[in-house]
């Protein structure tokens, strides 16, 4: 495994005016310094979506930016419709070829309300939502498995403003008719909790480490079985993971990477480690070369399934300063889990034309290997698989899997 400093392609970048610009560091229109961002891959992987976070200006913002994967390249697309209010500690999660963005603080209260980003059109679009979703929150986390969007956990601020309140309720919104319901589980949930992590594995959720309403950090591993909504504490072992809060969690295949986080702006961590979401194993990874340093609230996506490619994005250091830097981890892992190559391939795959020419066929995000390798007959095997209803992807996914076990 190894760590790959990512250095853009300096290049003008036309202003939303549409003037050229030779814009910073030699016309890279690019996210500049920040923490509590998100980042999400869309088309593959072809292009990472980094949004809102508090930056080098001390204050939160509500900008895009867009890393093509293949030129290396930034830019800063004109947003049509009406954009979130800046903020940072949201959660943003891909469905399909949207982003749906929800919560977060704007630096003095924390926010409930949810906005979706069409990337096929760059179009902030704010839905009507049914249903009592979950009160204003911060440091919460999201995970979507099939159709459903879960919201777990977070910070929020009483009736009054008078103190804090951590969450432990579970939220799921109907991504397709737009209905929020609160969640009834059994069995054993994760306490009350914000800046921990939720990945989606399978059917499950994993929802890892945190910080308590008593400032205790966490690294339990608690998994939800979404089909019959029953909570687990995950047995794990090995090389454990320390308490922390604030960290990165990236998931490619049943395998989780964590990087990062902090149990105090003096104890930051660099470290990285994989669980095995089957069986509860940590792993601490030793890399090749030099990574990221120690760092929190850095925000992270698999870019490339398939080659088992993982990017991390800013974060914050110990003396409090946002980060700007961009890091590829090469992880060597093949995906054989069909499940999860299959609903990254049913992603939007980059179309032929100028912008894919530049790709090389091992380029993060390009996954050429990926549709030679799964379409003899691209065109027809590609519409088939765009054609299945959302709420049928995991069943499909299911019978395919079995089929090869």
């Amino acid at each position: 495994m190894r760590w790959e400093r990512v250095h853009v392609n300096a290049r003008a970048r036309e202003t939303p005016e549409g003037k050229k610009s030779v814009g910073r560091k030699g016309g890279v229109w690019g996210p500049r310094r920040r923490w509590g961002h998100t980042c999400n891959a869309v088309k593959g992987g072809r292009f990472l979506y980094v949004f809102g976070g508090y930056g080098e200006d001390n204050c939160q913002t509500n900008d895009v930016h867009v890393f093509d994967t293949g030129k290396q390249t930034w830019s800063k697309p004109m947003m049509k419709g009406l954009p979130p209010s800046p903020r940072d500690s949201h959660t943003c999660t891909t469905v399909g070829s949207k982003l749906f963005v929800f919560g977060g603080t704007d630096g003095k209260n924390p926010l409930k309300d949810l906005y979706v980003l069409d990337t096929s059109s760059n179009t902030w679009i704010i839905p009507s939502v049914c249903g009592k979703g979950p009160d204003a929150r911060e440091g919460h986390s999201a995970a979507l498995v099939g159709t459903r969007l879960f919201i777990f956990g977070g910070c929020g601020k009483s009736e009054n403003n008078s103190e804090e309140v951590y969450y432990d309720d579970l939220y799921i919104l109907d991504t397709e008719n737009f209905i929020w319901e609160r969640a009834l589980t059994s069995g054993t949930p994760p306490s009350a909790r914000d800046s921990h992590t939720c990945a989606s594995w399978r059917n499950k959720l994993i929802v890892l480490g945190g910080e308590d309403a008593s400032d205790y950090y966490l690294s339990d591993v608690f998994v939800l079985d979404t089909d019959i909504m029953v909570w687990k504490e995950l047995s794990t072992s090995g090389q454990m993971l320390a308490p922390r809060a604030g960290h990165c969690a990236m998931a490619l295949g049943r395998n989780l990477f964590v990087f990062g986080g902090f149990t105090d702006h003096r104890n930051l961590y660099d470290d990285l480690h994989v669980l095995n979401m089957d069986n509860g194993i940590w792993n601490r990874v030793t890399t090749a070369n030099e990574g990221p340093s120690a760092r929190f609230s850095a925000a992270g996506d698999c870019v490339d399934a398939r080659n088992g490619i993982l990017v991390l994005i800013g974060g914050c250091n110990g003396s409090l300063e946002a980060l700007d830097d961009m890091y590829y981890l090469y992880t060597d892992m093949q995906i054989k889990d069909l499940v999860f190559f299959i609903s990254h391939m049913t992603n939007p795959l980059p179309h032929p034309g100028p912008a894919s020419e530049t790709l090389s066929p091992n380029s993060p995000g390009c996954n050429g290997p990926i549709k030679e390798a799964a379409f003899e007959n691209s065109t027809a095997s590609e519409e088939t698989l765009h054609k299945l209803p959302p709420s049928q992807g995991p069943k499909f996914c299911t019978h395919l899997l079995q089929l090869f076990e």
